[in-house]
């Protein structure tokens, strides 16, 4: 078997090497040109002049394009075309493309850039939640509500009423291959790029689009990308259309990769939420009746955010069953960067929204925040095998009889809740009571260094929910050597989905996965792919690999059948040998058997996912094919003195069904807690007064480092197969172990919490930075801070 192997990483020992070729090592011709762009630094203008001679005159330059040098869409959105390449007469954030340099080298490109002359007749500029809300600035005519049961009326009614407001910072992606794009000019105007871009088929569209060609003519190759986190999802539109429509307007091949300023100050981030809530509660802590009001701020233009607000609206319960809820999202235009894709699209502000009101339940009533999550969670839903450790069937010592499920806000029923027994196993294991005592004593004995604990849970919902994104295709070859060459329509950018995808191969024909050679994703071998997001890579193109894997395997067991008088059936593919009716083969003598019998050793496959309803304006449906689960308990300690703060200990039990590859596993929910937690605790983005991004660098933006991980860090996974029919009965892992960082912020509540006498709640925001850590601290102490 190679499934459920924990394989190194296919390219681990190049990325360590520093072999591993991204786009900006690829070989080019010569002549090749290279691009920068020309931006605005106002944040909301109209354009009166452009004296671009200066620009024009620097050395090295062979072009300057404008907007009305565009020969046909000036248009990179990737949803409702509002995202011009270049500026065409209003300028709409500080950092928007208004003109292009072509150049021949990088640093001349980047010099003439420089010394442009622009004149912008300055407009209002809205730059934050408020100023959108009094401008009434959205992208949708009127705030999504999605509502069930009677919330007012059970608020009302219920014993305690609390309500609260948390404001949830962006966060940069900071991939660390920067965005670049390749442009290789063929006969007949057909174009080649090579991007770093989680979305091929979607920079093919751009492409086409741009040039005024059929997407036929445009091929788009992805090997690697240094990181994406949805950064590149939609982000990397721009540079590959620049590059396609200089390389038209030269002749040349043409090259742009930005630098990392351009790259802070052009491109989207994480979206800020605000959310306010409402909840009535019983004297348990159980939920009554809630309501949340989302407002997310999405930038200048609409690229991904409606879908990401939905996403928010979609994860707004969490792990917890809401009788009565209301759930409102206001999608908000400000003259800022367009917000686009990020880990978790919007599910970890959503997420975070209810865990703040969960936190504030707890210190209103003064009962212990596990306690009162857990007096919320949906019934557990025992599948059909035991959790590691439990001794028995998930849920059992809850429920005898298991209860019928129970149904989230958007009606979709719950029927794989695990949470109870993994929480059970994660107290114990991470020894939270005891420990949760020694917090408190420890607070008792230090007026200076404060300590703090949570447990919190995890329940994200796996699939795209633009229904028709589920879907997924492959190309297999088997060679008359039985070496296999694979391609599917998923990207790689350092998760392992490559080494996954060979691992489901090898499986499928019994043989090593070193025999399965995956080459880059190519949209002129896999067309119409989707793009690798929404956790979705795996169980996509993992199934589509085995679907084609198995017509070959298929062709191969019938020749074999027939030349040995016996059912198909009984041929066996495993440790390399093909065995039947007594007879035992190498896999490769199987191979040519095939080969010299005239029998097609080539498939392509296809899966889509079933059973997905989805109806967004209602917001009811079966927007997911399952629940990825996971729990964790942080321990932190802050310094009152100076805001200054560690996590000391993180202990993570997630659920990835039966893993494909436990150590890949383990590596997604290590660096999804880091960076959850890196944009809860310290990751700030600061725009001034006139709408300038001011941490554009990593002298400026602060990304969790190696001393910043947990002292002691173990992470354990849940290892029983998922109910759904997923590829090897695996669940996702991208995005779900993000939402881990939540127990972070929440133990810094804690420790905030123990500056004071338990009257006031902290509140604190995030990210949980040391100076918002002094103010709540002084607030907690009847002080003002500054």
């Amino acid at each position: 078997m190679s499934l459920q192997k924990p394989l190194p990483h296919d390219a681990a020992p190049l990325h360590v090497s520093g072999a591993a070729r991204y786009v900006d090592d690829i070989p080019v011709p010569a002549g090749t040109a290279h691009l920068c762009f020309g931006l605005s630094e106002i944040a909301h203008g109209r354009i009166t002049a452009m004296d671009l001679d200066a620009v024009r005159s620097t050395p090295g330059v062979l072009a300057v394009l404008t907007a009305t040098d565009l020969p046909f869409a000036n248009d990179v959105s990737p949803s409702v075309h509002d995202e011009p390449l270049l500026a065409d007469g209003t300028v709409h954030y500080a950092g928007q493309p208004v003109f292009l340099v072509v150049a021949d080298s990088h640093h001349a490109a980047r010099r003439a850039a420089r010394r442009a002359r622009l004149d912008i007749t300055p407009l209002p500029a809205l730059l934050t939640i408020d100023d959108a809300l009094a401008a009434d600035a959205r992208f949708e005519d009127t705030p999504r509500i999605w509502t069930r049961g009677d919330p007012d009326a059970a608020i009302a009614a219920a014993p305690h009423q609390i309500d609260g407001t948390i404001e949830i910072g962006g966060q940069e992606h900071f991939y660390l291959e920067g965005q670049a794009a390749l442009a290789l000019p063929q006969e007949g105007g057909d174009m080649v790029i090579h991007a770093s871009s989680q979305h091929p088929t979607e920079i093919q569209h751009k492409v086409a689009e741009a040039l005024g060609l059929p997407m036929a003519a445009v091929r788009v190759e992805v090997r690697r990308m240094g990181g994406g986190f949805g950064g590149k999802e939609s982000q990397g539109n721009a540079l590959a259309v620049a590059c396609a429509v200089a390389a038209r307007a030269t002749g040349r091949p043409c090259k742009m990769r930005y630098d990392r300023d351009d790259d802070f100050i052009i491109t989207g981030k994480r979206h800020d939420f605000r959310i306010a809530y409402r909840a009535g509660v019983d004297a348990e802590g159980r939920i009554q009746g809630v309501s949340f009001t989302q407002y997310a701020r999405c930038g200048w233009a609409q690229d991904l955010s409606l879908p990401v607000a939905d996403r928010a609206m979609l994860h707004a319960d969490n792990a917890y069953h809401l009788p009565h809820v209301r759930i409102e999202s206001h999608r908000l235009r400000t003259n800022t960067q367009s917000a686009t894709a990020f880990r978790g699209f919007g599910g970890p502000q959503g997420m975070l929204g209810v865990e703040r009101l969960l936190d504030h339940i707890a210190h209103r009533l003064g009962r212990d925040p596990l306690a009162v999550r857990r007096a919320n969670y949906y019934h557990d839903s025992p599948p059909a095998r035991s959790g590691p450790g439990t001794g028995r069937r998930f849920g059992a010592a809850h429920s005898p009889a298991a209860p019928a499920p129970q149904t989230t806000p958007y009606g979709m029923e719950v029927t794989d809740f695990i949470l109870h027994a993994m929480t059970d196993r994660l107290a114990e294991t991470a020894d939270y009571a005891a420990r949760r005592e020694r917090v408190a004593q420890w607070n008792a004995a230090n007026p200076v260094l404060k300590r703090g604990i949570a447990l919190t849970p995890v329940k994200f919902g796996i699939s795209f929910t633009l229904s028709h994104l589920n879907q997924a295709g492959a190309l297999v070859h088997v060679y008359q050597d039985g070496s296999i060459h694979l391609n599917h329509g998923g990207t790689e950018m350092g998760q392992g989905l490559f080494q996954k995808v060979a691992q489901v191969a090898a499986d499928a024909f019994g043989v090593d996965a070193g025999r399965v050679k995956i080459t880059a994703t190519d949209t002129a071998k896999v067309p119409n792919t989707s793009a690798t997001a929404a956790s979705s890579g795996a169980d996509l193109n993992g199934m589509a690999v085995r679907a084609a894997c198995l017509t070959i395997r298929a062709r191969l067991a019938d020749m074999l059948a027939e030349k040995h008088q016996t059912a198909s059936e009984a041929v066996r593919f495993a440790e390399g040998r093909v065995t039947v009716a007594g007879a035992d083969y190498p896999f490769e003598e199987v191979i040519a058997q095939a080969y010299l019998a005239r029998i097609s050793l080539s498939s392509t496959g296809y899966y889509r996912t079933p059973g997905l309803s989805w109806d967004r304006i209602k917001g009811r449906g079966r927007p997911f094919f399952y629940f990825a689960y996971g729990v964790s308990c942080t321990e932190v300690v802050i310094d009152t003195l100076t805001g200054e703060n560690r996590i000391l200990r993180a202990d993570i039990l997630h659920d990835t069904g039966t893993s494909l590859n436990p150590a890949l596993d383990i590596g997604q929910v290590e660096g999804g807690y880091v960076q959850g937690a890196g944009w809860l605790t310290m990751e700030e983005l600061v725009w001034d007064a006139q709408g300038r991004l001011r941490t554009h660098a990593p002298s400026t933006y602060k990304i969790p480092a190696c001393s910043d991980r947990p002292g002691v860090f173990n992470v354990t996974l849940w290892g029983a197969e998922n109910p759904a029919e997923t590829i090897g009965k695996s669940k996702a892992v991208g995005e779900p172990p993000l939402m881990h960082g939540i127990s972070a912020l929440m133990a810094l509540s804690d420790a905030v919490a123990a500056c004071g006498d338990g009257s006031l709640y902290p509140a604190l925001d995030a990210p949980a930075t040391p100076e918002r850590i002094l103010a709540a601290v002084a607030r907690q102490r009847g002080r003002q801070w500054p």
